[in-house]
């Protein structure tokens, strides 16, 4: 027996790398603190500062407990009473709680002072990168205001809960709770994205009319956050496809004709709830003219799609900073991965990525915070789908690629990465795919007067950077080329995309960044990541965005 026991230890475990707990997000992110500044969000320094160390400790822990407890539906109560209730583990009410107070479905609504769309960007940043499946309930939230503004009598009674920064999850009537959260429920399963093709229809209970209330008949095929407190959906009246506020709640307090068939089984996005519903004679309000369905809820689509900029862009900074702290500590042969080669270009490839997606994100809240101004306006309306499909079709590789990095580690539940690859195509599918935002590139050049002209402007002149300038004198060629341009969307879409990030790395003025993305995005580079060329100065990159306090 003696002689056995001393085989009971079969190993020492070493060459382990430290974990991440407890890390501020904020504090360990230079590129964020300083487009932050850059964009006129400096004042929320501190309190951005403290959430990242919420973000980085508490709600990252909470966001592995709501991803392994998923949501479940139940239809009914122990009485037999038809409930439609979505049950959530705590740890999604907290981080709820904790996005809401924060001021990310409020904050640039109740405070417009400049910078308030950065800062408030910068937050979702920091909360996406615990866990993204709770910030779709509450950019449904933050994008909804300008539609319901549309709608003074409706809003007088909303407005006030949606921007308390309160989170009240109780399923109660608007008027007996101290916050709202609100979703969306548009698409059909015959039409998906083509809402025209949708079959639900709205009957007035009296006059009809924008604010006045209507029954809705009918279905939808995705309804995000079902136990929203109430919904903007579209329905069609006489008159056309129409938008309205549908709530969970009749005004006597008795439940609406709203039932949730079954939650969707998906990918990833595991702590939100996304789900079929019907409308047996729903009760709803017209939001916004009759018939004008679609542009009413338009602004509030621009929004949600700049969120999923900034989801995609936070899931690629979460994902580097676990692929620069691992190969930071783990070694291989006699040195620690970072100092190797190939190793250093792979990571300062992943690097260029994050904060090109970043750098494009936080102009794009620049323009936000700047919607007064009609170069701004323009420049977001086309950018906002520009942004969209880029950033978002670059998160799924380059998150698989820092997975690489961690080798067989990055693959296993244990660590955050395979929930940051499951979350990564939903942002470039919701809210329109790829073809939807590249084709809306071309319907904002093609009737929008100014639009071409404010890209041109912001893209300037190349900034002393030959390859820009001929990058840009490029795009203009291609847009002057009508011919198949539907065909060319695509590349024409990226083609802007990355004269703009580089465009905005120059301005910033760290020739270390714009040079090698220069260098790689416009010059040679190969498919893969990690085929930079030579000069780059790969140690600065990697040292840049390696979590800066470790």
């Amino acid at each position: 027996m003696n002689q056995l026991h001393q085989y009971a230890e079969t190993h020492e475990v070493t060459n382990q790398v430290p974990p991440l707990d407890s890390l501020n997000l904020y504090r360990s992110d230079l590129p964020l603190q300083e487009w932050v500044r850059r964009y006129h969000g400096g004042w929320a320094d501190e309190q951005l500062s403290a959430y990242g160390q919420l973000a980085g400790g508490t709600l990252m822990e909470a966001g592995f407990l709501a991803n392994e407890n998923k949501p479940v539906f139940k239809s009914h109560d122990r009485y037999g009473h038809r409930v439609d209730m979505v049950d959530f583990h705590p740890a999604y009410h907290e981080l709820m709680s904790a996005g809401i107070q924060a001021g990310i479905t409020s904050a640039p609504w109740n405070d417009p002072r400049p910078g308030a769309q950065v800062a408030r960007a910068a937050t979702m940043y920091l909360h996406n990168q615990a866990e993204a499946g709770t910030s779709c309930p509450m950019t449904m939230t933050f994008a909804c205001v300008p539609a319901l503004r549309l709608q003074p009598d409706i809003a007088e009674t909303w407005l006030p809960k949606i921007l308390s920064g309160q989170y009240d999850p109780r399923n109660l009537p608007i008027a007996q709770k101290t916050g709202a959260t609100i979703g969306m429920a548009m698409t059909e399963k015959q039409g998906g994205t083509d809402v025209r093709a949708n079959t639900t229809r709205a009957y007035p209970v009296g006059i009809g009319g924008p604010g006045q209330a209507y029954e809705l008949v009918g279905h939808k095929w995705f309804c995000s956050a079902p136990m929203c407190d109430a919904f903007l959906t579209l329905a069609y009246t006489d008159k056309g496809l129409s938008c309205f506020l549908l709530p969970r709640h009749r005004p006597d307090g008795s439940r609406n004709e709203f039932y949730v068939q079954r939650l969707k089984n998906k990918l990833g996005n595991w702590a939100n709830a996304s789900s079929e519903v019907e409308y047996r004679g729903a009760l709803a309000w017209m939001i916004g003219p009759e018939g004008r369905g679609v542009p009413t809820i338009i602004e509030m689509v621009s929004l949600t799609r700049f969120d999923c900029m900034i989801g995609s862009s936070s899931l690629m900074r979460q994902a580097l900073t676990q692929a620069t702290h691992h190969c930071a500590h783990r070694s291989v042969g006699t040195r620690v991965l970072s100092e190797q080669p190939l190793m250093q270009n792979v990571l300062a490839d992943l690097a260029l990525e994050s904060e090109a997606a970043l750098a494009l994100t936080m102009r794009m809240g620049k323009a936000l915070d700047n919607a007064h101004d009609a170069q701004e306006d323009k420049f977001a309306r086309l950018v906002t789908a520009i942004g969209k499909y880029w950033i978002c079709k670059r998160a799924p590789g380059m998150i698989n690629e820092a997975q690489e990095c961690l080798g067989g580690a990055g693959y296993v539940e244990e660590t955050i990465l395979p929930r940051l690859y499951r979350e990564a195509p939903v942002n470039s599918i919701w809210e329109g795919s790829g073809n939807v935002q590249c084709l809306d590139v071309l319907r904002a050049l093609s009737k929008e007067p100014g639009v071409l002209d404010a890209l041109f402007a912001e893209l300037g002149d190349g900034h002393d950077s030959t390859a820009l300038k001929q990058r840009i004198e490029r795009i203009k060629q291609q847009f002057a080329d009508t011919d198949d341009i539907q065909y060319r969307a695509r590349q024409l879409t990226e083609d802007v995309a990355i004269a703009l990030q580089a465009k905005l790395l120059l301005e910033a003025g760290n020739s270390t960044v714009s040079d090698a993305f220069i260098a790689s995005r416009l010059g040679e580079h190969g498919q893969a990541y990690g085929t930079l060329p030579r000069g780059i100065d790969v140690e600065a990159l990697v040292a840049r965005s390696t979590p800066a306090n470790l």
